[in-house]
C-alpha cells in the first residue's frame, strides 16, 4: 500500500500544529514548526481567508489521517466501523485509531514515532501475547501484552526510544515494563486519555453528508 514519503515537517506546518511525526526532534529547537509556524509554500506566510465549514471539517480529517499515517480509504473504513459500534461515533473512531498496533508500540515508547513503530511491526520485531504480528493495523485488545522479540532487543533505535520515554510519557491505559521491553493494554483508551488537539465531531459531520 502506498504511503507518504515526502518531508513530514511541512505536514505539521500545513495543519498549523505539531503532529510529532519526527519523534524526539519535535521536542527540540530544531523542530521546523517552532521555527516557521506558518503554512509551507510561496504564499504560506500571507494572510489567509477564513475557512468555510467544509474547509474546517476537511482540515480536521486530514490532520488526523496524517497523525496516524493512514490513507483515505482505510480511514473511511475506520469511520464505518466506528459508526456501527455502540456509543459516540467520534470517540469510537479515535479509540480504534489508538488501538492500532503501530500506535500502541509508539505510545509505549518502543519507537520514537509512528512511522518507526510501523516499520518495527512490518519487520516482525513485535509480538502480541507471545505471537509475532506484522500487521500495523492489528487492533490490540484489552489485556493484551505487547513486547519486542528477544532477538530484536539489541536494536539501537529501540533502546534510544525507551531512553526518551520519560519525556514523552506513557498514557494511563497502557502499562510499560521498560526493563523487559514489554507493555500491556490495561484498559481501552477513552476520550479523556487522548490528549491530541482533535475535534472529532467535525470528521463525523464531514462523512455524514
Amino acid at each position: 500500500m502506498a504511503r507518504y514519503n515526502g518531508p513530514v515537517c511541512r505536514l505539521c506546518r500545513r495543519e498549523e500544529m505539531k503532529l510529532f511525526l519526527k519523534g524526539d526532534r519535535c521536542y527540540t529547537e530544531k523542530c521546523a514548526y517552532e521555527r516557521r509556524a506558518y503554512a509551507p509554500g510561496q504564499h504560506g506566510n500571507a494572510r489567509r481567508r477564513k475557512r468555510s465549514d467544509y474547509g474546517e471539517q476537511l482540515r480536521e480529517k486530514q490532520k488526523v489521517r496524517r497523525i496516524y499515517g493512514i490513507l483515505e480509504r482505510q480511514f473511511r473504513n475506520y469511520y464505518v466501523m466506528a459508526s456501527q459500534m455502540k456509543g459516540v461515533t467520534g470517540e469510537n473512531l479515535l479509540q480504534l485509531l489508538e488501538r492500532r498496533l503501530d500506535n500502541v508500540v509508539y505510545r509505549l515508547g518502543l519507537a520514537c514515532n509512528r512511522a518507526e513503530a510501523r516499520q518495527l511491526v512490518l519487520h516482525r520485531h513485535v509480538e502480541v501475547d507471545g505471537r509475532r504480528v506484522n500487521i500495523p493495523s492489528f487492533l490490540v485488545k484489552k489485556g493484551a501484552e505487547i513486547q519486542i522479540r528477544e532477538k530484536s532487543r539489541s536494536i539501537a533505535k529501540i533502546a534510544d526510544s525507551l531512553g526518551g520515554v520519560d519525556r514523552r510519557g506513557v498514557p494511563g491505559w497502557l502499562e510499560l515494563d521498560k526493563e523487559n521491553f514489554r507493555g500491556k493494554m490495561v484498559e481501552l483508551p477513552s476520550r479523556e486519555d487522548i490528549s491530541l488537539q482533535i475535534r472529532e465531531q467535525l470528521i463525523v459531520e464531514l462523512y455524514s453528508k
